[in-house]
């Protein structure tokens, strides 16, 4: 554990080269950010997920530009030595160039060292302007949670031919526009496998198998905050919810019993 050289896309494509996997944490504060960027995970990802996470909202689509840039400011205070993906809101991408440039210019100068825009459909000249204008993007395909309302809902991506053929053609296609990386995001782990193997970008995993490059996880999920979050992917490294529960009932206990403060914890 310890400050760790900051990633750039060359390394993502390197790490890919030697079979050496990615970690990566959604992180969406300052305080969360201080203790990653002291952590050995590879890179933080600003996901439109705080709508839901940070703010209580149903889905991600409530994320704006301006809310993602706010959060993402946070991050990169907490963590500068951390590459720091940042996502590409609820339709910035879909508004024009001019405007969806505008959207991008914002998160970069917040702090992020890259944005990920969700989907290819009508957006490969948009992904290729970007890049070409010096700004690393990662791709995101699979369940795409923008789209949860047209998918119909929170459901495995790529699981009959067809539309596992259609997907590893859009992996395809986004690695042409200049993607860097890739979140495959709930698709079967044999499709995760050979979009990996037949693609040079860096494929990141969530729901997606093992054989993915990297994986992702929100950091609240892999803490265990949220006992009713149980999605067949999720891992819990800890019991984040029991930890502070408890923690939080010991001191309105202390404090009704007078324990706390005590002598020493109080000024003469």
């Amino acid at each position: 554990m310890g400050k760790h050289k900051q990633l750039t896309v060359h390394d993502f494509a390197a790490r890919k080269g030697s079979a050496q996997k990615i970690s990566m944490v959604t992180c969406y504060d300052y305080w969360s950010a201080t203790v990653l960027n002291r952590s050995d995970v590879d890179c933080l990802l600003v996901g439109d997920s705080l709508a839901m996470v940070m703010h209580g909202f149903e889905s991600t689509v409530h994320a704006d530009v301006d809310l993602m840039a706010l959060h993402t400011r946070a991050v990169r205070r907490g963590a500068p030595d951390k590459f720091i993906v940042a996502d590409m809101p609820f339709l910035s991408v879909r508004k024009g160039l001019e405007r969806a440039m505008d959207a991008v210019q914002t998160l970069i100068q917040a702090g992020a060292s890259a944005v990920k825009i969700e989907g290819e459909r009508g957006q490969l000249d948009l992904i290729a302007h970007i890049v070409e204008s010096g700004v690393p993007v990662m791709g995101h395909l699979g369940l795409t949670p923008q789209a949860v309302l047209g998918l119909g809902g929170h459901r495995v991506q790529g699981r009959d031919e067809a539309a596992a053929r259609e997907l590893m053609a859009s992996a395809r296609r986004l690695a042409d526009a200049g993607c860097f990386a890739l979140v495959l995001e709930c698709v079967p782990a044999k499709l995760a496998d050979c979009v990996t193997r037949a693609v040079p970008l860096t494929t990141i995993g969530i729901g997606a198998g093992a054989r993915t490059d990297g994986q992702v996880l929100v950091l609240q999920d892999l803490l265990g905050t949220n006992p009713d979050f149980q999605p067949k992917f999720l891992r819990r490294y800890a019991d984040g919810f029991g930890v502070v529960n408890g923690a939080v009932n010991q001191f309105h206990a202390d404090v009704q019993s007078g324990e706390f403060p005590s002598r020493q914890e109080s000024y003469a």
